[in-house]
C-alpha cells in the first residue's frame, strides 16, 4: 500500500485523475495551454507513481532541422511533472500554490517521431507537498522526466525544480 499520502490526498487525487483522463482535459488545454493542444500534447496515463505525456513529431511542432521543436519537448516534460504535482495539491486545505523555480535539459537524440515523456517523482512530491503544509514554509522538489522515441531511445532529459507553498 502506498503510504506517502493521506486518505484525503488519495481521494482528491483519483478526483483529479477522472478529470484528467476524460475529455474535459483536453477543452482545458485548448482552453487554458493552446500551445500545448496545438502541439499536439497528450495525456497518456497518471497514476499515484508516475505521469506519461507524449508530443508528436507533425508540422506544428517541428523545427527548421526535422525533428520535434526544443519548446515543444519541454511543454510535454514540463506536463509529465506538473500533473502530478497538481494532483498533489488538488483541493488541499489548505489551499498551497506550485511554481517552476528551476529547469535544466539535455537532448540525446533527434526526436523525429511521438517522444513520450514520464516522471515517477510523485512520492516525492506529496512529500514535499506535506512539509510545505506541515512547516508553513516553502518547500521544492527536483523532478525528472525522461522523453523516449517509439524505439525505447532516450532523447531528452527534462530536470524540473518545483515550489510548494502553503496559503
Amino acid at each position: 500500500m502506498i503510504n506517502y499520502f493521506n486518505e484525503a490526498q488519495r481521494l482528491n487525487g483519483e478526483n483529479f485523475r477522472k478529470q484528467v483522463n476524460g475529455f474535459g482535459f483536453n477543452f482545458y488545454l485548448f482552453a487554458k495551454l493552446p500551445a500545448a493542444y496545438f502541439s499536439g500534447v497528450r495525456v497518456l496515463s497518471l497514476t499515484e507513481e508516475s505521469c506519461k505525456v507524449k508530443i508528436p513529431y507533425k508540422w506544428f511542432s517541428q523545427n527548421p532541422f526535422r525533428s520535434t521543436y526544443f519548446a515543444c519537448l519541454a511543454m510535454a516534460g514540463e506536463m509529465s511533472t506538473g500533473l502530478p504535482c497538481m494532483m498533489a495539491i488538488y483541493k488541499m486545505n489548505p489551499k498551497v500554490s506550485m511554481l517552476v523555480v528551476k529547469m535544466e535539459s539535455t537532448f540525446s537524440k533527434k526526436a523525429a517521431d511521438i517522444t513520450t515523456f514520464e516522471c515517477k517523482d510523485a512520492p516525492a512530491i506529496y512529500e514535499a507537498v506535506n512539509r510545505a503544509i506541515e512547516t508553513k514554509e516553502g518547500h521544492t522538489v527536483e523532478t525528472t522526466a525522461i522523453g523516449t522515441n517509439i524505439a525505447g531511445d532516450e532523447v531528452a532529459r527534462f530536470t524540473i525544480t518545483w515550489s510548494f507553498k502553503s496559503k
